[in-house]
């Protein structure tokens, strides 16, 4: 098993194949605390991080944001006082493919490198 957060985005193209149950438990294993929603009827990745007030919340999102772009994968944002939520999923196939798996660890790694700030 790899380690998500080191690899990149594949290019993503219609048709492409979903995620397998198989690769989903596997890619779950190293993401603690994401969670599997179901948003009209598509699988979506998610977590909400928390931070000490807007402006570190802001800068997180400002980060994940810089990923999304240089990636060319791009997330749902929502970003509050004191928590960011992120959603991960793949609109060209309607639900997950290992892209969003890597998305979400790289998503993790953001998070602890401005912790240890």
């Amino acid at each position: 098993m790899s380690d998500l957060s080191i690899r990149t985005c594949e290019v993503c193209r219609l048709g492409a194949p979903l995620a397998t149950e198989e690769e989903i438990k596997e890619f779950m294993s190293q993401l603690p605390y994401w969670e599997i929603i179901i948003v009209d009827e598509i699988k979506h990745l998610k977590k909400t991080f928390k931070f000490k007030n807007f402006m570190e919340a802001l800068q997180f999102t400002n980060k994940v944001g810089e990923l999304a772009e240089k990636e060319g994968h791009h997330p749902e944002i929502l970003t509050q006082w004191g928590k960011v939520t992120v959603t991960w999923w793949t609109h060209k196939i309607m639900g997950l493919h290992a892209n969003d798996f890597i998305m979400a660890a790289k998503t993790d790694k953001i998070f602890e490198d401005s912790s240890e700030s």
